[in-house]
């Protein structure tokens, strides 16, 4: 809604199309839910951060060109060459970076089956999208007015990366999960830290 304009979400209604038994995977009947494979989890959570930090990328490569082009005639120079702006791109620079790596190094970890990084892609997706968001907020601040013009991409890619927020999963549930994880691991290691007191 706020943006991909161009994307299409239509029902797709199959009839007089009967598919045998043999050709169809992870059916069940309704009243038995079956759970999510945590492979799959993990990807849409780490599918959705790469896609978001590329929205980012995109901003901020359009950013750095702007920056260099840009030469307002009272100052003479291009903006990319004042302090304030190549500190600001630092800072874009070094989140987007971090979040890759993080997001990177995890996608290594849930193809060698590592089984206790299975709540980490999810609170990868958070900290990968708030850093998008934050990165593309950041240039449209630096640009100004010209970030808002239709004509220049950044404002699409605003209207993009802002839509990481309603992507499942959401903030709120990551990190309910992500305390309620801690909490239970913590509750866990003070029972097991007591029950071998006593018995000691």
């Amino acid at each position: 809604h706020l943006g991909l304009r161009a994307s299409r979400s239509d029902d797709v209604i199959f009839t007089d199309t009967p598919v045998p038994p043999s050709a169809t995977d992870g059916l069940h009947a309704p009243a038995s839910p079956v759970p999510m494979d945590p492979a799959f989890l993990a990807w849409n959570s780490l599918g959705l951060a790469a896609l978001y930090l590329g929205v980012a990328a995109a901003a901020r490569d359009w950013l750095v060109g702007f920056l260099g082009e840009r030469t307002p005639s009272a100052l003479g120079r291009p903006l990319a060459t004042l302090p304030r702006f190549q500190t600001a791109v630092g800072e874009i620079e070094a989140a987007l970076t971090g979040a890759d790596d993080l997001v990177d190094a995890l996608a290594l970890r849930v193809d060698a089956g590592d089984e206790s990084v299975a709540g980490h892609p999810a609170i990868a997706k958070l900290i990968a999208t708030r850093a998008a968001i934050g990165a593309v907020g950041q240039a449209v601040e630096l640009v100004g007015n010209n970030a808002l013009t239709r004509k220049n991409p950044l404002e699409r890619h605003y209207r993009d990366v802002l839509c990481a927020r309603v992507h499942t999963p959401q903030d709120d549930s990551i990190l309910s999960a992500a305390g309620r994880s801690a909490l239970a691991a913590a509750l866990s290691d003070t029972t097991t830290t007591t029950t071998t007191t006593g018995a000691s």
